[in-house]
């Protein structure tokens, strides 16, 4: 599977969302997911947000993925933007960031967090059967 780099999703500060996919996993699958892909060349990994009960991570990605989407153990959730900017303030109540816009301000490539949540499902599954 060939993957590229999606270069063209950065919000410059101040500037109103185009509107983002939120990719939502399981906390220990995409904590796996975001040191896989912190790991990689580049900026691999975008703004992650993660909810106060600490059940579940969600990676913003381009708009127009949640149509494809079908990862399983995953789900992917279309939104507007609603003229919301990419601020310090989580734009989910009940929920705050990991990796905050500022520090990733691209939004992750939807093949690349493919790949890295298929590694981080493998790697758990590994590590659960060594016990």
């Amino acid at each position: 599977m060939e993957t590229s780099r999606i270069n063209d999703f950065r919000t410059p500060p101040g500037a109103p969302a185009a509107g983002c996919d939120v990719v939502t996993v399981p906390a220990r699958q995409g904590l796996e997911a975001v040191d896989i892909l912190r790991r990689g060349p580049g900026d691999a990994v975008g703004p992650v947000l993660h909810d106060d009960g600490g059940d579940t991570l969600g990676f913003l990605v381009p708009p127009g993925t949640a149509a494809g989407w079908d990862v399983p153990g995953s789900t992917c959730t279309e939104t507007d933007g609603r003229g919301q900017t990419l601020a310090p303030e989580p734009p989910v109540a009940g929920s705050d960031w990991l990796l905050p816009p500022g520090e990733a301000d691209l939004a992750t490539d939807p093949a690349v967090l493919r790949e890295a949540l298929g590694e981080a499902a493998r790697m758990i599954k590994a590590a659960d059967s060594c016990r």
